[in-house]
Order: structure tokens, then sequence, then C-alpha cells
């Protein structure tokens, strides 16, 4: 039984795959704020789910976590998850001291785009296509899978497409450079774009853009337009077979892939090259209540995966 445990910013949810391929019940707890509260939350959820297995920890055959942040897989150590207030935390070495178990990390997008194409390629019956994964919530970010294999890259920032700069005369990133397409295609974007005291702001902004009104109907063709050029990019830099759009902002659904595709097919309409690649019909959103990120943390808490 393997236990994939995803450490978001409000919360951290976990899922075990038995020897049979079948997925357990989806536990979840808040995620504590601080190094000590981050380890703190992954030992209780690591009990919970032993208790509800109704195994000890050390029968599980791998624990793989996905965390925010610059995450060296290969050390387990975990830098600049800001939301989480880590700046540096061995944390697989110290789960595993804790544990007594191998804990692997990944960086959450990552590992949710290896739980994406493990997920969808069972529903399909494919178990080797390539698919990019696009989240889209706070930030921007892919993970990219390549006939099966997660790519990293040399140093770690594979699919990091939200800092790319597409706008020079565009707002400054977080990141400290300009127009970067996170800036055009986020909840970070949406909030800046459309204030409001709403607590679900895309949502409310999808809502009244489809009502009619005027500045939410320009708010939303912008933030479409940036979305849909983050599918252009990693359609061309990767030629995957398919892109999933995950992350937060999944949850608006057919508006939210019914957008996309019109701006792409807008453009394809422009362009003989861009009709040839058929970019409209390769990406789609990924179904409410998918547990992707967990399923992928546990997924990469194989010791296989850490070749990949």
């Amino acid at each position: 039984m393997k236990l994939g445990i995803d450490i978001g910013g409000t919360k951290t949810a976990a899922v075990a795959i038995g020897a049979d391929g079948e997925l357990s019940d989806l536990v979840s707890l808040p995620t504590g704020f601080g190094a000590p509260e981050v380890v703190s939350t992954a030992l209780q959820v690591v009990s919970r789910m032993s208790e509800l297995a109704g195994v000890h920890v050390s029968s599980f055959s791998s624990i793989g976590i996905g965390i925010p942040g610059a995450v060296d897989s290969s050390t387990g150590r975990v830098e600049h998850a800001v939301n989480l207030g880590l700046e540096g935390l061995d944390l697989g070495p110290r789960l595993s001291d804790e544990l007594g178990v191998i804990v692997r990390i990944e960086n959450d997008v990552k590992a949710a785009a290896l739980g994406a194409h493990h997920l969808l390629g069972v529903a399909d019956g494919i178990t080797a296509h390539s698919m990019a994964y696009l989240n889209l919530g706070t930030g921007l970010a892919a993970g990219i899978v390549l006939d099966g294999e997660l790519l990293r890259g040399g140093h770690g920032v594979a699919g990091e497409i939200g800092h790319i700069p597409v706008d020079p005369a565009g707002v400054v990133c977080g990141c400290g450079q300009r127009g970067c397409l996170e800036t055009l295609a986020s909840g970070s974007a949406i909030a800046r774009m459309w204030p409001t005291e709403h607590p679900l702001p895309a949502r409310e902004l999808f809502d009244l853009a489809a009502a009619g009104d005027a500045r939410a109907l320009e708010v939303r063709e912008h933030f479409l337009r940036g979305a849909a050029s983050a599918v252009r990019l990693l359609a061309l830099t990767t030629d995957v077979d398919d892109i999933v759009i995950g992350g937060g902002l999944a949850a608006l659904g057919e508006p939210l892939l019914l957008g996309i595709r019109r701006i792409l097919n807008e453009w394809a309409g422009k362009s003989p090259f861009l009709a040839s690649t058929d970019l409209a019909e390769r990406v789609q959103v990924i179904p409410f209540g998918f547990p992707a990120a967990a399923v992928g943390a546990a997924l990469v808490g194989e010791p296989s995966w850490q070749n990949s």
C-alpha cells in the first residue's frame, strides 16, 4: 500500500493506493503554518491513514509528499514555500526519522501532473501517453509527463512557465520580472484585476460575465487569453498529447474550458500552422474531485520515480 500526501497552503490531504490500484477515501486536515506545524500536520495525517487502513506505518511500501516551493527531490529539502512559512526545511529526512520509513518529497504541481496522468490514463486505458498538467491556482505552473516519465529538468524548474514574460509593458511579477504569464492567468491575477469582497473572486467574475456585465466580460477575456497562451506555449514547446488544466481555478469547469477552446480556435482560424496542431481538442479540465496531487505524491514515493 502506497501513501500519498498533498500539503497545501490551507489543507493537507492524503490517499492510499492498494496493491490492486484501488484508492482509499481521501483524508484531509488543516495545514499548520511554519516548519514545526507542517511536520506535525504530516505526521497526524500519516497516523490517521494508518488507523483507517488498519496497518502499522511501517507497512506502507512507500510514502510520498507533494508540497509547494522549490523541492530537491533527491534530498527531500524544501525551499521558498512562502505560503507555508518555510524558507528551508529538510522535510523528507525529518519525517523519515520520525516515522522510520523513507519519505520522498516532490513539488506539488509535478506530483499533481503525475497523478493526473495516472488517473486519466487508467480511465482511458492509456499508461504512457505524454501530458502537461497546467496548474491554475494562486499562481501558474505546469508539470510535464513525457512517455510516462515526470520531467524535472536539470535545475528542478521544468514547467515553471508562469514566470515566462509575455508582456514587456505588463505588471511586475512576484518573481521580479515584468509581464509574466502568471500576472495574466492565475488566481492572484484575477484578484488584482477584479478586486472584490466575494470569497470566490473567480466564480463571481465568471458569473457576472455570463450575465453580461461589461467590466466582468473584459477581465474574463483578459484572463482567458492568458490561460490560452499558457496552453499554446506548453503545446508548442513540449508537443504533448494532452494538456490537462487543474488547480483551484479548474473548479470553474466548463466555462473555463469552453472559453480557452474558443480563443484557441480563434487563433487557429488566423494561422494554418496553429490549426494544424489541433490545440483546442487537446486541452481538457480535470474532473472535479480528482485527487491528482495526493495520488501523484503516492507514486513519487516509489524509488523508481526518483530517477525519472
